[in-house]
């Protein structure tokens, strides 16, 4: 770290760092590991909203092993494609955990892309059938391909269904992750044939406080596991309440967004288990083939911790970036 300067990393030097995507998944095994055994230091995050539906958060976090530390600052606005710029938009700042000085800053949106499908991969290895061959994709848009892209790198992948309210949307997607995965993505015209018969289920919409649920209970099949990037925006609280394990990422922080609003229909708190328990076997993985399990990540501050220093130093070593002076 060079005392009298801080990198910045635009959104592109990012992509350019070339961090792959299994590197990421194994950084977050390893730190959801990390967080079961109490090395995290991460308060909930915090935020405003200046419109509905919208939030800009707060999101520090603190891994003591690895000593990364930093928090990210992040807007997430559905309606931004009215205005033709991007829906989630923010930054992440490094600090060094000896004395405090920021280190580096940096575009958020490709590591918070990534770092969110690679987590639905890490949760799938622990609750998703280890023969788990289908998947359905509702909502097809960043999320929708991170999320594919990851899973396709844990399991073998060979039919996907994937849905989208926009016909240009999901048509582009299935085009394009065909190409990406080498595996057969089908265009579906309902939600239901996108959660029926799959054995992994992600939907990745926009986050929405007063949601308007379409997945029946009986959609959802036994031995399945679902991934709901978007919260509960997709399920009906029957789905939900009817799944025989239920998981997040960390418990603390579902019922703080539970008492601000959302979540009004998810099991009790004895009910959840945190990803971190699961990670060191405190907490039940897949126990039966039959089993139908819901992971409902929340996207933590630990996430981009895991991620933002594989980011930096790759970045540094390629000459990536503009340094500013302090």
């Amino acid at each position: 770290m060079d005392p009298n300067r801080i990198l910045y990393l635009a959104n592109n030097d990012v992509e350019r760092a070339g961090v792959d995507m299994k590197t990421i998944i194994d950084a977050l095994d390893a730190a959801y590991r990390l967080k079961g055994q109490g090395q995290v230091e991460m308060p909930s995050k915090i935020g405003i909203h200046t419109r509905t539906n919208a939030l800009i958060h707060a999101m520090p976090a603190y891994i003591r092993s690895t000593g990364a530390a930093g928090m990210k600052w992040i807007g997430a606005y559905p309606e931004n494609y009215r205005f033709h710029v991007p829906q989630i938009s923010g930054l992440i700042v490094l600090n060094d955990e000896q004395t405090g000085l920021p280190y580096c800053i940096m575009d958020c949106r490709w590591i918070t892309a990534k770092r969110t499908g690679a987590k639905t991969a890490v949760a799938a290895g622990f609750f998703a059938r280890k023969n788990a061959a289908s998947v359905g994709i509702l909502g097809c848009g960043v999320q929708g391909r991170s999320n594919l892209e990851a899973l396709c790198g844990r399991f073998t992948i060979r039919r996907v269904h994937a849905y989208d309210i926009d016909n240009d949307t999901v048509r582009r997607y299935a085009q394009e992750m065909s190409a990406r995965c080498g595996v057969e993505v089908i265009v579906v015209n309902e939600p239901a044939d996108s959660v029926r018969r799959m054995d992994i289920v992600v939907t990745a919409g926009p986050i929405i406080k007063e949601p308007s649920p379409v997945i029946e209970n009986e959609w959802f099949e036994p031995g399945a596991f679902a991934a709901p990037v978007d919260f509960d925006s997709y399920w009906k609280p029957q789905t939900l309440n009817g799944a025989d394990l239920f998981v997040t990422d960390d418990v603390k922080q579902m019922f703080y967004y539970q008492s601000i609003g959302y979540f009004r229909h998810i099991p009790t708190r004895e009910q959840v288990h945190d990803l971190g328990d699961v990670a060191i076997q405190k907490a039940p993985r897949r126990s039966h083939e039959s089993q139908r399990i819901i992971a409902m990540n929340l996207g933590l501050a630990m996430d981009d911790m895991a991620v933002a220093p594989l980011v930096y130093n790759a970045a540094k070593d390629k000459g990536l970036g503009i340094w500013l002076d302090r």
